[in-house]
């Protein structure tokens, strides 16, 4: 049988859903990541070492592997990899969406131009260079608006401001984030420049989709019931299925694939996040992979199907017996991170395990690491997970466990920083 080509980060999430997946369907895999595997020299024919931001040299390297080695399909777990995956794909000729559709939905202002030029309802937008000044390009877009970078994922740097103070604070706070080594490197040339947009208000939700020749299945909608209003954007609660009128889930499907058909994906997972207003649907952001972290264990289809094997079943071109997800609501929550400084000790997880409807806990953050909030952090403290009949049990049981856990963070080291502190205003949801 062909292998899969799994790309990976070393930090990632989502290496082991994939692998398990993997396992279960019988396919040999081949893991790409930006370092070498510990046990890479024990099977070779099992890791490649791939530089996501060197797109170039890491498919010359795929395409040698796969001549002594055939790759039957090539997925990417995590956004830093989707670029590799898709040319690697087309280089290879498999199934999946094209480099330049990939590209476009990656780069928020690329989309962001694609979308108006389709008609598609879009806020008002600009980019501009981290070493310019924000102010004319707000008089364009107008206030409130939201201030994001063009590459990083998971709300990291995306601010809210809604005024000319609160705009030159924000921008300020953005661009020092992007100039950090490790950030730069990462984003490349997207790294040099921001986006602002005009904020758009309404109910936000996610959705989990697989395409197929263009057309758009709709796995499942998740609800966000925490306002997201800023002035930093931190997801907390995921509960499916949406608790949204049936012609509201529709317009978001619908808009969904617009979008999708717009920026020319036809091929494989995408998690998209939207707003519903009384205009209707707006697309916040689409990418073109699954749903990060580990919040795809709350999607079961079929006879206990994961989300995982669904995207490999269709990736290797495999039957697909089922696409409904399981009956029942299911919920995950994002554990935020309060302040910055350096995790002591995490307790209360057996008393949250009681909680009715709580499945799981996993913190995922080591004692001992320093941790930072958004927007400057780039992960949770953990996961909580549900299920129920309803989605409210779900909810309700989500932030009841997370109400008994308890976190010991201490002041960061003076030598290292630590990050800067959560404004005010995204605190008060927060209890610890």
């Amino acid at each position: 049988m062909h292998r899969l080509l799994l790309i990976v980060t070393t930090a990632s999430y989502r290496a082991g859903a994939f692998l398990e997946a993997a396992g279960r369907l019988g396919v040999p895999v081949v893991v790409g990541s930006e370092r070498p595997l510990a046990l890479a020299a024990a099977n070779p024919q099992g890791s490649l070492t791939l530089d996501p931001a060197a797109v170039d040299p890491a498919v010359r390297e795929v395409v040698g592997f796969a001549a002594r080695h055939p790759i039957g399909a090539v997925v990417a777990a995590d956004d830093d990899g989707v670029i590799l995956a898709a040319t690697a794909a087309a280089a290879l000729g498999l199934r999946h969406a094209t480099v330049n559709a990939v590209a476009a939905a990656r780069d928020k202002h690329r989309m962001r131009e694609i979308l108006a030029a389709s008609g598609i309802p879009s806020p008002r937008f600009a980019r501009l260079p981290i070493a310019g000044d924000p102010r004319e390009a707000a008089r364009r877009v107008g206030f409130p608006c939201v201030l994001k970078p063009l590459a990083l994922s998971a709300s990291r740097g995306v601010m809210r401001a809604d005024d000319e103070p609160q705009l030159m604070a924000a921008f300020e706070r953005l661009a020092r984030l992007l100039s950090r080594p490790e950030v730069a490197a990462q984003g490349g040339a997207a790294a040099r420049h921001v986006l602002l947009e005009s904020y758009i208000p309404g109910v936000e939700v996610a959705l989990e989709g697989l395409l197929s020749g263009g057309r758009l299945r709709v796995l499942a909608l998740f609800d966000k019931p925490d306002p997201l209003e800023g002035p930093v954007f931190e997801e907390t609660i995921y509960v499916t299925p949406s608790r949204l009128p049936i012609p509201a889930q529709q317009a978001i499907a619908t808009a969904t694939a617009e979008v999708a058909g717009a920026l020319g994906l036809d091929e494989g997972p995408i998690h998209a996040e939207l707003r519903m207003n009384e205009q209707g649907p707006w697309m916040i952001e689409i990418a073109p992979r699954s749903i990060g972290g580990l919040c795809s264990r709350t999607l079961r289809f079929g006879a206990g199907v994961s989300l995982e094997e669904l995207i490999l079943r269709h990736a290797l071109g495999l039957e697909i017996e089922s696409y409904e997800r399981e009956r029942g609501a299911a919920g995950v929550m994002m554990i935020p991170i309060p302040r910055a400084g350096v995790l002591r000790a995490a307790s209360g997880q057996a008393q949250a395990r009681e909680v009715a409807g709580i499945e799981e806990i996993r913190i995922t953050v080591p004692i001992g690491q320093e941790v930072v909030p958004l927007p400057e952090g780039a992960r949770y403290l953990g996961f909580i997970f549900a299920r129920g009949q309803t989605p409210q049990s779900v909810e309700d049981a989500l932030r009841a466990a997370h109400h008994r856990l308890a976190f010991d963070i201490a002041p960061p080291p003076a030598a290292r920083g630590g990050g800067e502190a959560t404004p005010e205003p995204q605190r008060r949801a927060q209890r610890w």
